[in-house]
């Protein structure tokens, strides 16, 4: 039986993140809290950096819910609706929700690196990345 009481709080220090999970081509997602790391059952949470002038290519993230808040930079993220292309353009201090399965993908047209923090609702960082979801012409930058 599990003391629930007692159990230890963890303490993750940033320059401790994980870069030991699954990449998508123009970003670095850093772990935190996982499974691995901490033993967490039921949540992941790390740091994403998207490199200027790129975006991360269309992936989703399984079964798990995906929460997202902009730490610095102006990423954007891409997803269809109805056949078209949807773009959010955010801001420092915005927060995304990605409902599960929902194929998408970050950009940063900016200059400067963009960082995110991420929350899932899984113990680990599941990235499965696609092939593009888009026609011709419609990817950034086209």
């Amino acid at each position: 039986m599990t003391d629930h009481w007692h159990a230890p709080l963890r303490h993750i220090k940033g320059k401790e993140l994980s870069g030991d999970t699954r990449q998508t081509t123009g970003m670095t997602r850093l772990e935190a809290v996982s499974g691995k790391t901490v033993g967490s059952e039921k949540v992941w949470m790390g740091q994403t950096h998207v490199a200027p002038a790129t975006n991360s290519g269309d992936h989703h993230h399984g079964e798990a819910e995906t929460a997202i808040y902009v730490v610095s930079g102006h990423p954007v993220f891409v997803f269809a609706e109805d056949g078209a292309e949807v773009r959010i353009e955010t801001e420092p201090g915005d927060y995304i929700f990605v409902p599960p399965f929902v194929p998408h993908r970050e950009e940063n047209p900016g200059v400067e690196e963009a960082v995110v923090v991420i929350a899932r609702s899984s113990q680990e960082g599941i990235v499965v990345n696609l092939p593009s979801l888009f026609a011709e012409g419609a990817a950034a930058g086209d």
